[in-house]
């Protein structure tokens, strides 16, 4: 039986339908045809479930979406057609080219050099084939030690003491690798321009909730969804969509990693560090 706030199938294949047409811009969303002749019902499947339900829940606009569905599809690294499909999307809800290319970016800081390049790749055969003019800009570095500081400030700003004391735990084994992640990571990479700090952790969080090896580092940047403007709402209906690209085993990691986060909060641990007040 559907409750109230649950649509029936038929009313779901409609709204999935519409909103498939209008981020593909198309009157015949080319997922159909493609799928007419092997599986129909997959493609059924995918419109009134992906489309028609998650896509039309409240607290992640279209905008938010697209962002971390492309984020998902390029850290996954196994759906190209669906990466370019979801860069042309994210295009025609109002991204701009420079927000996906600083996007692939900041990917490189959880799922390295080789899925930033291959994403970077991607979207440009996406302006290509969309006759799209991409004029790059470049963002000139901090120099030495006012790299390292604008790091610290935007880690103890994004992630807190949750990500503060990531830092102190590699001081007795991998210094240097604290100083990279400070350096590089927040020093060179947060602080560029063109993505907000909250799209940014949002990009960061579906990124990780995907990958679903670093379960740690996922509790850390759901700290920092929160400490940067995003809301617990957000955070589970991240949680929610990424299930539809990653898979609902991913969506229960995430789901349950962020009841942690709140549990940590709720008893007073603030942004993570339990001598800190609640937020």
């Amino acid at each position: 039986m559907n409750t109230p706030s649950t649509p029936t199938d038929r009313s779901a294949y409609a709204l999935g339908l519409t909103c498939l047409c209008h981020i593909e811009a198309t009157r015949s969303p080319s997922l159909i045809d493609a799928l007419a002749d092997v599986s129909p019902d997959l493609g059924r499947l995918a419109i009134r479930f992906v489309y028609g339900e998650i896509y039309q829940r409240p607290h992640l606009s279209y905008h938010d979406r697209q962002l971390a569905t492309v984020a998902v599809l390029a850290v996954l690294g196994n759906a190209r057609p669906q990466l370019k499909f979801h860069i042309a999307a994210a295009l025609n809800v109002g991204c701009s080219a420079a927000k996906i290319v600083e996007l692939m970016t900041h990917l490189l800081v959880y799922a390295g050099f080789p899925t930033a390049l291959n994403g970077v790749f991607a979207a440009k055969e996406v302006f290509d084939e969309r006759q799209l003019h991409f004029t790059p800009t470049t963002t000139p570095s901090c120099p030495g030690d006012a790299r390292y500081q604008a790091g610290m400030d935007a880690l103890s700003r994004i992630d807190g003491h949750a990500g503060e004391a990531v830092m102190a735990s590699l001081k007795g084994i991998a210094p240097d690798l604290g100083r990279f992640i400070v350096e590089f990571g927040f020093g060179e990479i947060y602080t560029r321009p063109v993505l907000e700090l909250l799209e940014r952790e949002l990009i960061t969080v579906a990124a990780l909730a995907a990958l679903g090896t670093a379960t740690p580092q996922l509790r850390v940047h759901i700290h920092g969804l929160l400490n940067v403007g995003g809301t617990r709402e957000q955070m589970l209906e991240l949680a929610i969509h990424v299930a539809a690209y990653a898979g609902f085993p991913a969506a229960i990691n995430a789901t349950l990693a962020a009841r942690e986060v709140f549990s940590e909060r709720d008893a007073g641990g603030g942004d993570g560090d339990p001598s800190a007040p609640s937020g």
